[in-house]
């Protein structure tokens, strides 16, 4: 018998790369439907990663998004952000990782997309959080593991350090944001209201 706590619950992925697709790929591992929303024509960055590629696609794309449906939604038209706001309506989850400040720019900001479903569970995941100097600014898992100074303790002495091959830094925001949401969750059941995460 396959281990499915989450099946029944429903979470939008609004998000791109690793770490947001990585979160949600887990909520589909443990049974959720997760909808992955991508702009249409060029979808998600991450489909052309690679090498390697199976099928066209980047193999990275395929692990952290493996389990979703996908729909092609243009959060810059007024009828795809209606869209997807109805689709929040009957979700658990909303996840965003819209660059600082868009999500709120369009309507989607967790005020907005919570009122419409108080039960909601928000999750916004960036490279620097919301307040702070850097806020504003994209961060990609090769740069957050030289500012997180992870890059100076690998490679070989003498010679400059190196990048850790695997996406580590995303791998782990993802897996953090995930704990939070399911923590979300269980607080929902317990008070009735969602949270933003």
């Amino acid at each position: 018998m396959p281990f499915l706590p989450l099946a029944g619950k429903r979470v939008l992925d609004v998000t791109t790369s690793i770490a947001g697709p990585f979160c949600a790929e887990i909520f589909a591992a443990l049974g959720a439907d997760v909808v992955k929303v991508e702009r249409p024509d060029t979808g998600d960055d991450a489909r052309a990663w690679g090498p390697p590629f199976w099928n066209g696609e980047g193999a990275m794309f395929l692990s952290v998004n493996a389990g979703k449906r996908s729909l092609a939604l243009s959060l810059r038209d007024e009828r795809g952000r209606q869209a997807l706001l109805r689709l929040a309506e009957r979700s658990d989850v909303f996840l965003q990782g819209l660059r600082p400040g868009l999500a709120e720019e369009l309507g989607l900001g967790a005020a907005a997309v919570r009122k419409q479903n108080p039960r909601l569970v928000y999750c916004s995941i960036g490279a620097y959080g919301s307040v702070g100097p850097l806020s504003s600014e994209p961060g990609y898992d090769a740069l957050m593991q030289a500012a997180g100074g992870l890059i100076s303790m690998t490679g070989e002495p003498g010679r400059p350090g190196v990048r850790v091959g695997s996406s580590v830094i995303d791998m782990g925001t993802g897996m953090w944001a995930a704990l939070g949401i399911v923590g979300a969750l269980l607080e929902r059941e317990r008070t009735g209201a969602g949270a933003e995460v």
